[in-house]
């Protein structure tokens, strides 16, 4: 008897084949297919309706929305720029050096034809505001009346350079 218990491991299922019983056996009416195919289609059916409804309302309440008059109060488009000098992508920032640069052409070729349009592109205006700031340390500010004052940022080193060197 010992010998049977070992030959058959304890987690091998036995062989239950053998085995009839009559009274337990699926039984056709424990699913109803029927069923659920009408409630799978009454609630796809629902949900389209209520979709329908709400997309309905969104429209009726989206179609009486209407824009309050813009405060007086509000500042326009020009106001809302940020503070000079603007950089570049900045709006009317391309219009002045344009402008500056075309007033400067003017004053040194006089003579000559108009010059052409300036490029609108973004190393336009890059290449613009250096020129600008080159200018500025090479010859000096210049005043709202186009006169420079001041003195060259070179010419102010060297006259430090020069007040030092009476002092020692």
């Amino acid at each position: 008897m010992s010998e049977e218990k070992h030959k058959s491991h304890v987690t091998e299922t036995p062989d239950t084949s053998h085995i009839k019983n009559i009274d337990v056996t699926h039984e056709v009416s424990d699913v109803y297919v029927g069923g659920i195919a009408k409630f799978t289609v009454g609630l796809v059916v629902l949900m389209i309706a209520s979709f329908l409804i709400v997309w309905g309302m969104f429209r009726a309440l989206n179609s009486r929305i209407t824009e309050p008059p813009r405060s007086p109060m509000a500042l326009s488009e020009k106001d809302r720029l940020p503070p000079e000098p603007r950089l570049q992508g900045a709006p009317g920032f391309g219009e002045q050096l344009e402008k500056s640069t075309q007033a400067k052409n003017e004053n040194r070729q006089s003579s000559e034809a108009k010059p052409s349009p300036l490029p609108k592109d973004p190393m336009w205006e890059i290449r613009m505001v250096h020129d600008q700031w080159n200018d500025v340390l090479k010859n000096g500010p210049v005043d709202e009346n186009g006169q420079r004052y001041g003195m060259p940022i070179e010419k102010a080193k060297e006259a430090i350079v020069k007040q030092l060197a009476a002092k020692q």
